[in-house]
């Protein structure tokens, strides 16, 4: 029973940061797109009046789930963390509110666009894969299953 107890007690710091809405910063930009040690992360741009977000978010969580070793999957809106109360409302509906969640934390919203793809307009969903091996792709717009695929 203790082992259990110690176990949770040590699982707790992961499953509070896990599902908490954080604010997303021009500071904090480096440390997100820092390679993982392994596998890839999977960094899903999205907001809360996009239509193709959804579906992008479900398959990529989908794709996540069935290599969690490998894929980090972060999800970030470009909404306002003053909107915290709509975005986790809305990421606890689709089921997102297990991965670790960003929002944007600044008044020039096209700053921390620019600083996570100088090769990005704004427009979502948008997913950026980056390698461990240092290694970076971004796509715009609904991801195919092609695309998903090739992302392994």
């Amino acid at each position: 029973m203790k082992r259990l107890l110690l176990a949770f007690v040590l699982l707790l710091p992961t499953l509070a940061c896990a599902g908490s809405l954080q604010p997303l910063a021009a500071t904090n930009t480096p440390a997100l797109l820092q390679a993982p040690a392994h596998g890839m992360r999977i960094i899903a741009l999205w907001s809360l009046d996009c239509a193709y977000c959804e579906p992008n978010l479900e398959a990529l969580a989908k794709l996540q789930r069935a290599h969690p070793h490998d894929i980090e999957l972060v999800t970030v809106t470009t909404d306002s963390i003053e909107s915290h109360e709509a975005i986790e409302a809305r990421l606890h509906s689709m089921q997102m509110d297990v991965y670790p969640a960003r929002a944007y934390a600044e008044a020039s919203p096209e700053r921390i666009n620019f600083l996570l793809d100088p090769n990005w307009g704004g427009e979502t969903p948008r997913v950026l894969v980056i390698r461990a091996d240092g290694s970076r792709i971004g796509i715009s717009g609904a991801l195919t299953p092609e695309q998903l695929h090739k992302l392994l």
